[in-house]
């Protein structure tokens, strides 16, 4: 590709500001225009990248790509908007609010089959979550009994970031939906679909109208069971998956971030043996390196450049961790009543 492709970020707070630098060391791709509402105006950065204070500014031009970074009742209108403009369009998780939502997505994409259409699933880039897929994918482990899984920050607003996360009508829900989103997918990505879901949801701590944690008991088909916990209450900061295998198990644990509150990135492998006496040999690998922002813009760039599917964060992969996300808030029936929830997507 000798000509970059035009790229245009809506959004362009902390996330969309992170995003540009990616892009800008891509040599496929160039940032060329951007649009958030705290501009306040319209106007030419010094190197020249043109902003709007409107994101339906920033879609009506020139653009090959717009990098979707807003609100999360915004999202999905600015991804149809994109895609209904011609434009090839990579959003941030969450997709929008609730289920309905990336279904109306869809429906235009249905529309625009030459338009590639990529969601930010980032952890999936991480490599300690590559390698542990790697593993198991290897059956050098056998196969897969259980999962446990703890994603915790200390409030449901940190780091300087704003309060619409805290109202539901803008964010649909809580720290499932904000954060706890990411275990979700990657849960998705080790067992597979559930069919079976448990849960507790509350909102006590905080006593926001969104959720400060989720606790989740689910189930596969094949019998897989996964324990989920998504804290706004977690002190420390923590990120934790362990998969155990008929052979050995894998233990995430930390998680390079943007905030470097997780602690470090570790990958530990046991592989059991016949008299270890509950005490496996063990190998940890350690990872001071996140190319997971990186990898997934140069994949998304490379389904563009070659027309093929996108690998990870497709319509499909957002559409089935949606509907995992809301069949935990549905799985608690007073949560669900107290809100008026509905897992059910508008075909169904």
């Amino acid at each position: 590709m000798t000509t970059p492709l035009k790229v245009g970020l809506a959004g362009y707070g902390v996330v969309g500001k992170r995003r540009r630098e990616i892009i800008d060391a891509h040599p496929a791709l160039e940032t060329v225009a951007v649009s958030d509402r705290v501009l306040g105006e319209d106007g030419v950065f010094k190197d020249g990248v043109r902003f709007f204070d409107d994101y339906q500014k920033l879609l009506k031009q020139d653009l090959d790509i717009v990098f979707v970074c807003l609100h999360n009742d915004i999202n999905p209108l600015a991804t149809i908007g994109g895609l209904e403009n011609g434009m090839h369009v990579f959003c941030e998780k969450p997709p929008g609010r609730d289920v309905a939502d990336v279904e109306r997505v869809i429906e235009c994409e249905k529309k625009n089959p030459s338009l590639k259409l990529k969601y930010g699933f980032n952890h999936r880039y991480h490599d300690s979550v590559r390698d542990a897929l790697a593993i198991m994918r290897s059956g050098e482990l056998g196969d897969v009994i259980n999962l446990r899984a703890v994603y915790g920050k200390s409030q449901l607003i940190t780091f300087n970031q704003s309060s619409w996360r805290t109202q539901r009508d803008l964010a649909g829900g809580g720290v499932l939906l904000d954060q706890g989103i990411h275990m979700v997918d990657l849960l998705r990505l080790f067992a597979g679909e559930f069919e079976e879901i448990h849960s507790f949801v509350s909102n006590t701590v905080w006593s926001h109208d969104v959720e400060d944690n989720a606790y989740a008991l689910m189930r596969t088909e094949d019998g897989k069971v996964a324990m989920l916990h998504s804290s706004a209450s977690q002190w420390r900061h923590r990120f934790g998956l362990e998969i155990t295998l008929t052979k050995g198990a894998l233990t995430l644990a930390g998680i390079l971030s943007g905030s470097k509150s997780y602690g470090d990135e570790t990958l530990t492998i046991a592989r059991t043996g016949n008299d270890d006496m509950g005490n496996p040999k063990e190998e940890k690998r350690s990872y001071d390196n996140d190319p997971s922002w990186a990898d997934e813009v140069a994949e998304f760039a490379n389904a563009i450049h070659t027309d093929t599917a996108i690998e990870n964060g497709s319509s499909k992969d957002a559409l089935n961790t949606m509907k995992l996300v809301y069949q935990i808030y549905c799985a608690d029936p007073d949560w669900k009543t107290k809100w008026g929830l509905s897992d059910k997507t508008p075909d169904e």
